[in-house]
């Protein structure tokens, strides 16, 4: 949940600076004492330590799960975990980047983060990232391969993130106020003219907004094998006001008749969520298939909501956790890492009353556990692959450019 423009972020001399010093990597990022120590040794070596994790925290369902997984970190294994809530991981990188560039290499303000997207992709290519470690983790064993999870916005992950979830952009709605909600952004932009006022999106770059706008450029754009490839600015503006210009002339007549007129959005999906149960929007929009769940069991939505995704699928993509190369508790983050992956946690995580995110782990991982958690099963709407993060950061910009003042 997570976006930053690197190439702004970095000077030349911060770029000259990372590439002077990348020769260096694989030492930095890896503690070669945990590849030779035992499990059992890093577990002793992480008592008393505090792991600081950097992770959105729009949610008061996801910040009570970690307070949660706090007291179960240090009842069991001496570790805490302190949550620093961010709005958006981009500051988390942007962190990490002026770190590095005055030689922090140890001793980190950061342990651990929730990443994924663009920002793990920024953080890999500029040497930000501890690993790979996932092999290390003893809960591995119960990830479920079958997941998309060797790629993060087809950017190989290679260990040096471990997946903590799975997400997909669905709508909610109220199924005694919309009988027939829409299933496409045709549809949608149909609705809007119909009931002016009543639709929007998260303003981008919050993520929930800039992946409304990916979905929409999926279903509009006639060149999605492009959005697949690294896009080259400014070498390629041709090519990308070509594959965009769908969205940006769906986006004009939308905004028109939109909440507020375009003028103002949500401040993300915790918002919309508010306003469709205020029934000031007719659909709110989350990349949690059990969202609608969830929020009738936390009591923020009434028993007619309903989770849907539109015709074409719905764009889906892996959540991860990863820990930077100078963090402070490296064996803390492991220990918190692989009790966050263990089957108790992902069965409460993926519990409607709770939170309601889908689990990375095989089924059979929950047989042990007692009932409800032993029987774990969900099903996950036709998945859209996410386009290349470059593509994101571009069309973030320009949306900007066009409606963000």
């Amino acid at each position: 949940m997570m976006k930053i423009n690197v190439l702004k972020a970095l000077s030349k001399g911060i770029a000259l600076s990372l590439t002077i010093s990348s020769f260096a990597y694989a030492e930095e990022t890896k503690a070669p004492a945990n590849e030779s120590q035992s499990w059992q040794q890093i577990e002793q070596k992480a008592k008393g330590q505090t792991v600081y994790f950097n992770a959105w925290g729009g949610s008061q369902e996801i910040n009570d799960y970690l307070k949660w997984a706090d007291k179960q970190l240090q009842k069991s294994y001496g570790v805490t975990l302190k949550q620093v809530k961010v709005t958006d991981i981009a500051e988390t990188t942007q962190r990490l980047l002026a770190e590095k560039t005055a030689g922090k290499n140890t001793n980190g303000g950061v342990d651990l983060v929730w990443i994924n997207g663009e920002n793990f992709r920024s953080m890999k290519q500029h040497h930000l990232l501890y690993g790979p470690f996932t092999q290390q983790l003893p809960n591995w064993k119960y990830v479920d391969t079958k997941l998309p999870i060797d790629q993060d916005f087809s950017e190989p992950t290679e260990g040096y993130e471990a997946p903590w979830g799975v997400g997909q952009l669905v709508f909610i709605y109220d199924t005694s106020v919309l009988k027939q909600p829409p299933r496409s952004f045709k549809e949608l932009l149909a609705l809007a003219q119909k009931y002016p006022g009543k639709i929007s999106y998260p303003r981008p770059p919050e993520f929930h907004g800039s992946s409304f706008l990916k979905a929409a450029l999926l279903e509009l754009t006639d060149d999605k094998k492009e959005l697949y490839q690294p896009l080259s600015l400014p070498a390629e503006k041709t090519l990308f006001n070509n594959v965009t210009a769908p969205l940006w002339h769906y986006l004009d007549q939308l905004h028109k008749v939109a909440w507020r007129g375009g003028k103002q959005f949500p401040a993300g999906t915790a918002e919309t969520v508010q306003l469709l149960d205020d029934q000031q929007l007719l659909l709110a929009v989350t990349f949690n298939p059990n969202a609608a769940s969830a929020a009738i069991e936390n009591g923020n939505l009434t028993e007619n909501a309903k989770t849907y995704a539109f015709k074409q699928g719905a764009l889906t993509n892996i959540h991860f956790l990863a820990i930077p190369w100078n963090a402070s508790a490296k064996e803390g983050a492991l220990v918190a890492i692989n009790f966050l992956m263990s089957p108790e946690a992902q069965a409460r995580k993926s519990d409607t009353k709770i939170w309601g995110d889908p689990t990375v782990l095989k089924a059979e991982a929950f047989s042990q556990l007692a009932e409800p958690y032993k029987s774990q099963s969900f099903e996950l709407y036709p998945s859209i692959a996410e386009p290349n993060p470059t593509w994101l950061m571009a069309i973030e910009h320009e949306w900007q450019k066009r409606y963000g003042h």
